[in-house]
This record gives C-alpha cells, structure tokens and sequence, in this order.
C-alpha cells in the first residue's frame, strides 16, 4: 500500500487487509463515480487465487493492464453506460462468451425452446443491464432470454416455437435500430440509430434548427438528453411522443419480421431505458404483456 505506484480512493481498492487492486492503461472508470470497471467476479477470483499463495506478513498491489483496451472499448457500448476511457474487467459471470459467433446464437436458440415449452410469453433482453432491471422490476428470470445482438433470428426461433407474446426489454440505443428494419444490431453490421430518431422528430413536427441538433449528436444518449431539455426549457412532451412512435414502429417491424419469415402472427411490445437504467417508454403492447 504504501507503493509510489498506488493510487487509492475511487480508481483503487482493496480485497482484504494486504491484498490491494487498481486499474492501469486500458482498464475503464465509471464517469459517474470514478470507480475502476472492476467486478465482483474478478475480485472474489482474484482473492480466491492470492490469499492461497501470499505469505504471512506480506502485502500486494495488483495492477490491471489491458493494452489496447481504450482502443477496443470504442467497439463496445460501455460508453453508454458511463464507463469511459477502458474496458471493464470481467463482467457478471466471469466466463468470456462470444456474443456474435453462430455456437453462441445455437446456444440462445437452445435456451429459447426449452422456456418456451413452459411459457406462451418471453422476455428479450440484449444484454446485462436489461436482464437486471427486468428482474427489478419483478420479471421471472425463468422467462428472460438473453439474445445479444441476434433479435432477428430469436423472433423467428421464438416464432417456430410456438410462442404467443415477446417483450423486447432494451438500451434505446440498440432497440431503436428496430425502427429502421435493422434486425442483428451489431455496430459493424449496421448503425443509422441518428437517421431513426431524427426522421421520427421530423415526422412529429420538429422544427428544423432542432432536427439539425438531433442529427448531429454524437451519440443517441445525447439525443434523448437534447430533447430531455428542450421539454424541460419549453414545457413541451417529445421525449415522450418521439419515443413513444419509436416504440410503436419497434412493434410493427418486428411483427411484420416474424410473420415475413414464418408467416405467424405474435404480439411483440417494447420497453426501452436509458444509460440510466431509467424506463424512457414502454409500448402500449408492453403494456398489455407485462399486464
């Protein structure tokens, strides 16, 4: 502890009395907090393995290093989520899972088709953010399925297996990619989340000068804020009737996908957040399943 090197308080931390950790290059921080993106996971692992080996009276500084993390968290959505500058270091399981290769899709299929033999109604959840907070608010786990960025293929699964109703529960950064007919919503497949809202705006009456604003955000977080103050400065609702048409089209598309491959006709409703976790909408038919 006492090392030159060790930089305490939020970006550090410590696991027991003589085991200290900390995030150099690469590894992310919470904007927000300022604490290093080091899980639970890592650090329970990390202390399971050290304290075994660490002789008595003895203390260590643990350094993270990951070299081209700041490079690779530009291919991610942590900034979304408010972690800046790095990757995080193992998330809530701890076992690396390749989201976007065909076994790991096979793998959600699988999933899918034994929850559906128990239940007429399913909960799509992108990733981990929307697994916690539709546990939170008081979603069955036993009816969640993660899809990552495959929502095209698991309609259709979903479909094929006879399911009745679906509840796409996600980052409005990803499931806003529905609205434009863009079904794998991985970024290097296909992005045009901007164009989506800004041509909703433009349909709802957005004056020009605000459209520009829109389309020119960085990101579709500083979209949603950008509105977020324009209703907050003149005491209008486009937060709501903006994503409120989103959601609807989300709706639509993806029936019209579903019954485009498989010719079936199932209720899908939409619930989207923010970086937040903060419900931004929910669908009137998310309202009717989550009823």
């Amino acid at each position: 502890q006492n090392s030159p090197h060790y930089q305490g308080g939020a970006r550090g931390g410590e696991l027991s009395d003589t085991i200290f950790i900390k995030g150099g290059e690469g590894i992310g921080y919470d904007q927000k907090t300022g604490k290093t993106a080091i899980y639970s996971y890592a650090k329970t692992l990390l202390l399971a393995n050290i304290e075994k080996i660490l002789p008595p009276n003895k203390s260590i500084l643990i350094t993270f290093i990951l070299p081209q993390g700041k490079r690779l968290a530009t291919r991610t959505s942590n900034a979304a989520f408010g972690i800046v500058e790095g990757l995080s270091l193992l998330g809530t399981t701890g076992i690396s899972q390749p989201l976007t290769v065909p076994e790991q899709l096979e793998q959600y299929k699988i999933q899918l088709q034994e929850k559906a033999k128990k239940f007429n109604s399913l909960v799509f959840c992108i990733g981990e953010n929307g697994l916690e907070l539709a546990a939170k608010m008081g979603i069955s786990p036993h009816q969640m399925i993660k899809t990552a960025n495959w929502l095209g293929p698991m309609l259709v699964c979903a479909s094929l297996a006879e399911v009745k109703s679906i509840l796409l529960f996600g980052y409005h950064g990803k499931l806003i990619k529905l609205a434009g007919g863009i079904f794998h919503t991985h970024h290097h497949i296909a992005d045009g989340r901007l164009e989506i809202l800004t041509a909703h705006c433009a349909n709802l009456g957005l004056p020009t000068f605000d459209l520009q604003r829109v389309f020119n955000c960085s990101t579709a977080e500083d979209a949603l804020q950008y509105l977020r103050e324009l209703d907050a400065i003149k005491g209008e609702n486009w937060v709501i009737r903006v994503y409120g048409e989103i959601a609807k089209t989300i709706d639509q598309r993806s029936q019209n996908y579903i019954y485009t491959h498989c010719e079936k006709n199932i209720k899908v409703g939409s619930v989207m957040f923010d970086r937040q976790r903060k419900i931004i909408i929910k669908s009137e038919n998310a309202d009717i399943i989550l009823g």
